[in-house]
């Protein structure tokens, strides 16, 4: 009997282990379950990386909703890597930026391949005015918000630069990364990887943005009849107030893309 007691002892052991080992698993089953988000309650919410997502995030820590139009986003191309930012900025961001650029606007310069220095050039005829980084509070809440839009730090940015075009002016196809090493130097900023360019303003006809040598059949498009003469030369962005530009110059293996040359 005693055989027997030490046989049937070992089995009830064994059994008592196996359902604590399968409630341990059970257990965990149930946590990585609660983990996974249930659709059904963030209906009506917007994903972490949602364009929404972003732009509600950005206006809490701008102290408020002073945006009346929903922010959504148009992938304009891929080579090179442009997207469309609609109603980025809000009427008065971008009358605030044009009165405060007002008084220091002077003639446009363009920076030398062969020196790094910056000249005036008839290649570039507007005329522009730099705003110191954190000048005001709307200011810095622009450059806030485009650091989160395009997950690029505040403190890697350029001072945002205003710029005016007359009726006629231009600035001619050309690059925006650096080919010289004075700008390219990490130790002064490195290299310009990418632009956000936002239209301060409506205009009747032309100002588009054209990217001549970008990728794809442009002429297909809805509002292809509404661009210039210039801006069927290649894929053309027409400027709206509020809209903004995000295209990179450089590759994700950080060689530039020579498809971002604009004008």
């Amino acid at each position: 009997m005693g055989k027997v007691r030490q046989f049937r002892s070992g089995p009830r052991k064994t059994w008592w282990k196996l359902t604590v080992a399968l409630l341990l698993m059970l257990t965990f089953f149930t946590l990585i379950l609660r983990s996974i988000p249930n659709e059904d309650t963030s209906f009506g919410l917007s994903k972490p990386n949602h364009l929404n997502s972003i732009a509600r995030n950005t206006r809490i820590s701008e102290g408020g909703d002073h945006h009346s139009e929903e922010r959504w986003v148009e992938i304009m191309s891929w080579e090179p890597r442009a997207f469309l930012y609609h109603n980025f900025l809000t009427k008065e961001e971008c009358e605030h930026l044009i009165n405060i650029a007002k008084p220091d606007m002077k003639k446009s310069k363009v920076v030398k391949e062969e020196s790094g220095k910056t000249e005036l050039s008839s290649e570039r005829t507007s005329s522009g005015a730099f705003l110191a980084r954190g000048r005001d509070e709307i200011v810095t809440n622009i450059e806030r918000r485009i650091a989160d839009f395009t997950f690029i730090p505040v403190e890697h940015g350029e001072d945002l630069q205003v710029l005016h075009y007359e009726v006629g002016q231009k600035y001619v196809p050309h690059h925006d990364f650096f080919t010289d090493k004075l700008n390219a130097d990490i130790t002064i900023g490195g290299q310009r990887a990418a632009t956000m360019l936002m239209y301060l303003s409506d205009v009747e006809e032309g100002g588009e943005t054209v990217f001549p040598d970008a990728k794809g059949n442009f002429s297909s498009v809805p509002w292809w009849n509404e661009v210039s003469e210039c801006g069927k030369q290649g894929l053309s962005i027409k400027p709206k107030m509020g809209d903004a530009l995000l295209f990179w110059s450089l590759n994700p293996d950080a060689t530039y893309d020579q498809a971002s040359l604009h004008g």
